[in-house]
């Protein structure tokens, strides 16, 4: 079989036969108003972003087969949450939320990249890396939210593929994302208060017990390295050991 392969960056839902696309298939002899509208539908979520598209063409049977690029789900939902980076340590920390019209929007977008056969099942693929990020979905974590998804909770938003979200539910979300941020910041101040009192507690221990002792507090890993007291670093090459090191000498030696 042989294919021609068509590769063109377009904004998400605004394909047209013009350049880029319409003189690049033109010569393969195929229907470039029917490629165009499929592009346009499989393309309708990234509305604003530009979108690697790929239409790979039989040029026997004049067949086609259309590959829409798109980036990690991770990197979607902190675009569409407005967040810069997921959260540290998401088991105790949330970063924002997102409604579940966003996490169908996405699911759209990753279509070809999910493992998920229906619609609900990628809804509850992104739900899961929304999870691993520290993001919760419809105010509750994520793992409780895939539960929701199972009884049936959004099974007509799933159904209509709704992806819209009215200037009031964005406005909510915002405020979410606000009064989440400090939250974030007061646990940390709780967290780095505890860990210090520990730490201070066990002065003269090895580090190894502090750390320990840190570790069944649930302290978070980057507050342990915070606070944790530096271990005493080893005589660089060509520096004079300190007193204690030196080696005891066998005897005086005579003066010359």
């Amino acid at each position: 079989m042989a294919t021609e392969t068509v590769e063109v960056l377009i904004e998400g839902g605004k394909a047209t036969a013009a350049p880029p696309l319409g003189p690049a298939m033109g010569p393969l002899g195929v229907n470039i108003g029917e490629i165009v509208e499929n592009i346009n539908k499989k393309t309708s979520a990234f509305k604003g972003m530009q979108v690697p598209v790929k239409v790979v063409v039989d040029t026997d049977t004049k067949g086609y087969e259309i590959e829409i690029g798109t980036p990690p789900a991770s990197s979607l939902i902190k675009k569409e949450a407005g967040v810069e980076k997921g959260a540290a340590n998401p088991k105790t920390d949330k970063v924002a939320e997102l409604k579940i019209e966003q996490i169908i929007k996405i699911a759209k977008m990753k279509e070809t990249g999910l493992l998920g056969k229906t619609l609900k099942e990628k809804v509850k693929e992104i739900i899961g890396t929304c999870n691993s990020i520290g993001i919760l979905v419809e105010g509750v974590p994520a793992f409780e939210a895939i539960g929701l998804v199972n009884e049936g909770k959004f099974d007509k938003e799933i159904k209509e593929e709704k992806t819209e979200l009215s200037a009031e539910e964005l406005k909510e979300l915002e405020e979410e994302k606000k009064k989440l941020a400090e939250e974030m910041k007061e646990r940390r101040e709780e967290f780095l208060t505890k860990a210090k009192e520990i730490v201070n507690s066990m002065a003269g221990k090895e580090s190894g017990e502090i750390k320990a002792k840190l570790t069944e507090a649930e302290i978070p890993v980057e507050i342990m390295k915070e606070v944790m007291p530096e271990e005493e670093k080893p005589a660089e090459e060509g520096e004079p050991a300190a007193e204690s090191e030196k080696p005891a000498e066998e005897g005086e030696k005579s003066e010359s």
